[in-house]
């Protein structure tokens, strides 16, 4: 029993240590574009940026008539935007790269459990057959006497 005890700690400690490791490897970069890529995928930041893109094209619309900074077809807006996307876009596919190798390594590791696992299994199942074969004897014993 102290070897499955064994082996189910260890895999246990192996899984934890997974998110560790990798929050130790994290530049301070690799943190900021994942809190980018957080932000720039959220309700509250789609919510915020057509709040200000309608914004923008409402007082260069409506309310800057005459002295508008960037009137209809709002090109200062599409530069904004097509900038935006030049710089979020990469920062975002980084965030994802780490995430994919993030999972890669659990995954290695779910394997690496489930096959620990499989071995135990196979262990108690060798146990019990060795207990029952006992049982076999210990009853034919019985009957005999």
């Amino acid at each position: 029993m102290q070897v499955f005890e064994k082996e189910i700690k260890k895999a246990e400690q192996t899984l934890q240590k997974v998110d560790e490791i990798y929050r130790k490897d994290l530049r301070r970069l690799d943190k900021l574009s994942d809190k980018i890529a957080q932000i720039g995928g959220s309700w509250s930041f789609i919510l915020l940026f057509f709040v200000i893109l309608f914004s923008w094209m409402g007082i260069n619309t409506f309310m800057l008539v005459q002295k508008s900074f960037d009137p209809y077809p709002f090109i200062l807006l599409n530069l904004v935007l097509s900038c935006l996307a030049a710089i979020q876009a990469p920062i975002i596919l980084m965030s994802q790269n780490r995430a994919a190798k993030r999972d890669q390594a659990r995954a290695e590791l779910d394997l690496e459990k489930d096959l620990r696992d499989l071995k135990i299994d196979q262990q108690s199942h060798k146990i019990l057959l060795a207990m029952q074969k006992d049982m076999v004897k210990i009853k034919q014993k019985l009957k005999v006497k």
